[in-house]
């Protein structure tokens, strides 16, 4: 029995390891940019030396939004700052795929497209 056991925790020990070596070498920062004029809208970008591509831009925008009494009763709507923002974002996979992700995320939520992506049925 008391082999068992020991088989058994040798097996657990064995798979519960690592698979992979991860990369422990921080990233270097190759190019970055930012602006931003303080009244909600700005702009970012920045490369890394692992692939590691991303930018964004975002810009205070007149939405309508529902407005609701103390009874949580929608009564009518009525017009707001929202903020509004682009971007996207690139990075190879570990297989070797180049991923991109385009996006924006505006007053209809965060929508993002890629050909990796799926899309749902029509």
């Amino acid at each position: 029995m008391i082999k068992l056991i020991v088989v058994i925790a040798c097996a657990t020990l064995a798979l519960a390891r690592p698979q992979e070596n991860p990369s422990t070498t921080p990233a270097a920062i190759l190019e970055y940019t930012a602006a931003d004029d303080g009244t909600g809208n700005f702009n970012f970008a920045f490369k890394t030396s692992d692939g590691i591509n991303e930018s964004a831009q975002g810009n205070l925008k007149d939405i309508t939004v529902p407005k609701y009494n103390e009874a949580g009763e929608k009564v009518g709507d009525e017009q707001a700052k929202g903020l509004v923002q682009q971007g996207s974002y690139s990075y190879t996979a570990p297989d070797g795929q180049q991923i991109t992700v385009n996006w924006v995320a505006d007053e209809n939520g965060f929508q993002p497209t890629g050909d990796h992506i799926p899309l749902p049925p029509a």
